[in-house]
């Protein structure tokens, strides 16, 4: 039993896609050009003494005798490479032969996935790349930079960075394992003069972009640390702030600054704005667009996450420039102070009105919504209605966590995004 399973595991290192068929004929090639120069080195040699008769088997016919040495040579091949594969990799892993090749075959096909491009922020973007990095490695997250509130408002403010949170949670998603490093990344100080409030992810970036002298550099060097599957790029390195106009009774329409402040004001956001609004784009985050497959924008918070991007004028131009597929992954519940009573519609609507008409031609949303949901006040499962005529295609499937009803499962969601290519 212990030898046809280790032969089913070998046999798996020749299955398409793992690479490694290629290498070994390049290792059985090289075997025989040595052994045809040392045979000429034989011949050269000749006569040779007697005892050269019985150490290559002269006495047996010569095509017994030519099965009867490959046949050895394979054998010697394969238990060399079991034992060379054996003696290297196991001061690096934990598990059986079997588990080794399975994870290097999906390794290899995340490596061949589609290029996907994510927009956004925050919690919602965070779980639509724990999904995707499953079945692509060619993952790029865009992230915004205007947050301004907790631990990374606190951060901007006093040391001039651009703020990290948004970026720490995309790194973190993306994490090959998320286990004790990543969670690591995530801790955040409850207590501590000066550390109240901050995730350590957040200081390690700080630290690393003051270390490194760029924000940029400092995203790579912290995603190397968790061995992220994919990249994750600001939409600018531009010191933006987002400003609102918000209608509310009896003021009528202000004007609010500040991401964290536009959310607590409790008003009906008209338009949302960049300042400076022409602030230049991170130009890989333009590369990565331009080169996709896939551009996704969304989940997470409409007008505070995912515009915030899109404001960036060069941004917008690449997606606009890109021959992707392009999606807007509607929210499975509306958000205080932002897309109260919102449905389907109401949230292509606000993308519209800053980005005109037709800028994702689809719209996936979320159609199950028999779920137990103990919203709080305000907060309620996004219906699926918008006005005949539009400019897009709504896509619909159960993309619910029921674990969490007002977010999306990663699983349900990459998996319904990869299908539409």
């Amino acid at each position: 039993m212990g030898l046809r399973r280790h032969i089913r595991t070998g046999l798996k290192w020749l299955k398409p896609g793992m690479g490694v068929k290629r290498w070994l004929l390049l290792l059985a090639c090289g075997i025989a050009l040595l052994s045809l120069g040392f045979s000429f080195l034989l011949r050269h040699l000749y006569p040779l003494p007697d005892v050269f008769y019985y150490i290559t088997f002269q006495f047996i016919p010569r095509g017994l005798r030519a099965g009867l040495f490959m046949l050895a040579g394979v054998a010697a091949l394969v238990i060399a490479l079991l034992g060379l594969n054996r003696a290297l990799l196991a001061p690096f892993i934990e598990a059986d032969p079997e588990t080794l090749v399975d994870a290097v075959y999906r390794y290899r096909q995340r490596e061949r996935g589609p290029k996907v491009v994510a927009i956004g922020g925050g919690h919602g973007l965070s779980v639509l790349l724990r999904g995707l990095k499953r079945h692509t490695s060619n993952v790029t997250a865009i992230v915004t930079v205007a947050d301004d509130g907790g631990s990374s408002g606190r951060l901007r403010r006093e040391l001039g960075v651009l703020p990290p949170g948004d970026i720490r949670n995309c790194i973190a998603a993306l994490a090959d394992d998320e286990a004790l490093m990543t969670q690591l990344f995530q801790y955040r100080f409850g207590n501590g003069k000066g550390l109240n409030g901050h995730s350590f992810g957040n200081l390690f970036i700080t630290a690393m972009a003051q270390v490194t002298g760029s924000f940029d550099r400092a995203i790579v060097e912290s995603g190397r640390v968790l061995a992220v599957q994919g990249r994750v790029l600001p939409s600018t390195l531009c010191d933006v702030t987002l400003t609102a106009d918000l209608r509310a009774e009896p003021v009528g329409v202000s004007r609010v600054a500040g991401e964290s402040s536009i959310t607590e004001a409790c008003g009906t956001i008209e338009r949302v704005y960049l300042e400076p609004n022409d602030a230049p784009a991170y130009p890989e985050a333009v590369r990565a667009l331009l080169e996709a497959d896939l551009i996704v924008a969304g989940p997470g918070s409409l007008c505070t996450s995912v515009l915030p991007n899109l404001l960036v004028p060069d941004v917008a131009r690449a997606v606009t420039a890109s021959r992707a597929l392009k999606v807007y992954v509607c929210n499975v519940a509306t958000q205080r102070g932002e897309t109260d009573g919102y449905n389907t519609g109401d949230h292509v609507t606000m993308l519209e009105t800053h980005l005109g008409a037709g800028f994702f031609p689809v719209v996936l949303a979320n159609d199950n919504l028999d779920v137990d949901f103990d919203a709080p006040p305000g907060v309620e499962l996004v219906v699926v209605d918008f006005p005949p005529g539009a400019a897009y295609r709504v896509i619909t499937r159960d993309l619910v966590d029921r674990a969490r009803p007002w977010r999306h499962d990663s699983d349900k969601l990459a998996r319904a995004l990869l299908n539409l290519l």
